[in-house]
């Protein structure tokens, strides 16, 4: 493999010895199907870069998580992120051992795919979806819940705007409302310990 980050290596050494072997493996196949990608680390884990952000992994505690940056506009993944978002980081759901991925050649397939449309800088996903945190309207209940003591108040405002939007999606997007009470009240629990909604994803809050 060319264009290794050694940081990436150190990584995936100090990973739970289950994710290891998984890690290496989409590590494999990410440089196979894209020989001119080059590796990085962006917010605590392995990012692939290539003419711009290309897919990302990482390890926990009892699994690991793959994505692509542009998985809305890859064929057939728009579906399975459908199906496995809500279970983990990513489009592939909470990975426990390599049989969780699709095969080497569909994964090598996206991969390939993932790198064209950042060859011809299409427009993503992600973009709109930036415009749109940039408008988000913030309900009553959730700002009276933010502000039910001082410590989550101030520890909310030091978060950045798009951390809040975070917060803010994550809480209106509930389906039922025992599902956003669930998840109001662990977002103050965080909040008042200063983290961010995708903390569990940063090395500094392992």
């Amino acid at each position: 493999m060319k264009n290794t980050d050694i940081r990436v290596d150190a990584y995936i050494k100090r990973s739970a010895p289950f994710a290891i072997g998984i890690l290496n493996h989409l590590r494999k196949q990410v440089h196979k199907a894209c020989p001119g990608v080059t590796e990085t680390i962006k917010w605590g884990f392995p990012h692939f870069e290539y003419e711009g952000m290309l897919c990302f992994m990482a390890g926990f505690k009892s699994h690991c998580t793959f994505g692509f940056w542009r998985g809305d506009l890859l064929k057939g993944l728009r579906d399975k992120a459908n199906k496995t978002g809500e279970k983990g980081m990513g489009q592939f759901g909470r990975i426990r051992t390599i049989k969780d991925l699709p095969s080497d050649a569909i994964l090598n397939k996206w991969i390939v795919e993932a790198a064209k449309l950042n060859e011809k800088g299409k427009s993503t996903v992600l973009k709109k979806i930036a415009v749109k945190k940039k408008t988000l309207s913030v309900p009553a209940y959730f700002t009276k819940a933010i502000n039910t003591t001082k410590l989550s108040a101030t520890n909310f405002k030091k978060l950045t705007p798009s951390q809040q939007n975070e917060y803010v999606e994550w809480i209106t997007e509930a389906k039922t409302e025992a599902t956003r009470l669930s998840r109001m009240k662990s977002m103050i629990a965080w909040i008042k310990e200063g983290k961010p909604r995708n903390w569990k994803y940063m090395d500094r809050y392992k």
